[in-house]
Parts: structure tokens; sequence; C-alpha cells
């Protein structure tokens, strides 16, 4: 049995047709949503989620492709596009009688929550993006030989059919690579944990190369859209993330000001999964953020 978040209630809430996302859900007060990244599950929280939810009504799911939730077939560029895995979540958080709620994201699911926080600023109250940069700034600082660093961003990126072939054959050793390079405290993620992440990643490679496939193409579109209209974060931002700017030659504080006007941006020092690694000062980093 795959581990479980102790003390959580687990449900199945429909929040698209054909579509339940799995979600873990304790404590009271205001809520917070908290999204995982790549390549894991709702689990990365289980630090930070018992931590938050002595004060607030937490709710951890799976994204859409990931984990326990449902994995719909790729029908169309929008089908893991990160606009519609927003709205999954704003859907999740309504059925859960919550209509305004402050949203933190690690890695992809701080991609899903910069998208909530553009198309539905009515409902998030406080954002969170953890060790990553906007899409469409992704991509254009990525060059060079440092671009080597997202090898896999370009794999996945690639149209239906090679990508899921080729990490499919050999899906242990491809997710658990970046387990194993990105942590810099291999303690921090259980041998039981690290097998509950490769588990839900074996059975989910079509939908989580479509998650990677759409930011390569349509959610470049909508970012791209939005910084034309000038559309911008307008609720407090808190962005955490490891100094990957000077090695690939860019300002994180800067790209992500340029988004958010009001910003909070520090640079951790632990690994890429912070959460897990340094669980005490993402929690202590999500207070403050409520508190603004």
């Amino acid at each position: 049995m795959a581990p479980v978040l102790p003390g959580f209630d687990y449900l199945r809430v429909p929040v698209a047709d054909g579509v339940s996302l799995n979600a873990a859900v304790a404590g009271s007060g205001s809520p917070i949503v908290l999204l995982h990244g790549f390549p894991q599950t709702h689990l990365m929280w289980r630090h930070v989620a018992a931590d938050l939810a002595a004060g607030h009504t937490v709710i951890c799911p799976d994204l859409r492709g990931y984990g326990a939730s449902d994995k719909p077939a790729e029908a169309g560029r929008d089908t893991y596009s990160k606009r519609t895995m927003a709205t999954d979540v704003v859907a999740l958080a309504r059925a859960l009688g919550h209509e305004r709620f402050a949203l933190a994201g690690h890695d992809r699911g701080a991609l899903v929550a910069f998208r909530a926080g553009l198309d539905h600023p009515a409902a998030i109250s406080h954002l969170a993006c953890l060790d990553v940069l906007p899409t469409l700034d992704m991509w254009e600082v990525m060059h060079g030989a440092g671009a080597a660093v997202g090898f896999h961003l370009y794999l996945m990126a690639q149209p239906p059919g090679l990508p899921e072939q080729m990490i499919g054959a050999s899906a242990d050793a491809f997710f658990g690579h970046f387990l194993d390079v990105w942590t810099l405290d291999r303690g921090a993620i259980p041998d039981g944990v690290r097998a509950a992440y490769l588990d839900a990643c074996r059975t989910a490679v079509p939908s989580i190369v479509a998650d990677y496939r759409a930011s390569a193409g349509i959610d470049v579109d909508h970012d791209r859209k939005d910084l034309e209209a000038g559309n911008r974060l307008r609720m407090p931002v808190t962005v955490l993330q490891q100094d990957w700017g000077a090695a690939l030659g860019y300002d994180a504080g800067a790209l992500w000001g340029a988004w958010a006007p009001d910003l909070v941006h520090e640079t951790v020092g632990c690994g890429h999964f912070m959460a897990e690694e340094d669980p005490a000062g993402v929690a202590a980093a999500l207070r403050a953020l409520l508190a603004r």
C-alpha cells in the first residue's frame, strides 16, 4: 500500500468531465492548497502539510495525470495545459467549499499555481512558487551548454511517440535520476516514499510527458499573451529558489518581479526538493506569506 499523509482524510473529487482528483484534506481555518512537483505526488508535502494543518485547512491533491488522480488521454494541446490544470485546482477547492484560498506549488505544481494566479485572481488570496521560473522565462533563459541541465524538457517536448517509448522503457532509471541528482540530502526522501514516487510515475508516463509537452507549446502561448496584455499576479507572492541564476546567466528575482509586483523572493540553501529537505523553512515562509 502506498504511503499516506497521517491524520488526513482522502477524497476523490470530480473537477472536470471524466476527471477526478485524489486529495488529502486536514485541519481547519483559512484554506491553503499545496501542489506537488515532478517526479512526485502529494506525499512531498507530508511534513509541511502536517505543520500547516495546525492552523489552516490544508488540501493536498495529486495533479491531473499524476499519482492517484485521473490521467485522461492527451486529446489536444489543452488537455494538460497549465490553464486546464489550474481550472482543476479551482474546481477542487470550490467543491470542498472554498471560493477563495491560498495556493502553493513546487516545480510543475508551481507552474499550475502561477497560471491559477493569472487566470483566477479572485480565487487566489496568496501565491507561493517553489523552484521554478515562469514557463516563458524558463525557455528564454535556457541556452547553450547550460541547458543540458534541462535535457528532460527538450525530450518531453517532442511529438507523441518517441519520448513516451524511451521513458517507458526505463521508467525507474529516468524518474529516479531526478530524485537522486536534484537532492542534496538523500535522506530527505526515504526509501518507501521514493518507491511510491517511482510506482506512481511508472504508470503515468504518457500523462507526465503530455504535461511537459504542453509547457513547450500552449503554456508558452498563454504566458506570452498575458505578458503582452499586461496581466500580472495581483496577490502577495513568495518565490523560493535555488541559486541557478549565476550558472545559467539570469536574475531570477528580476524575472519574477516582472510578473509579481508584491513579491518576496528568497534563495534557499537546500536542494530542489525543498519541502522535504527543509520543511520547517518552507512552512515558515508560507506562514509569513499568509500573514501579508
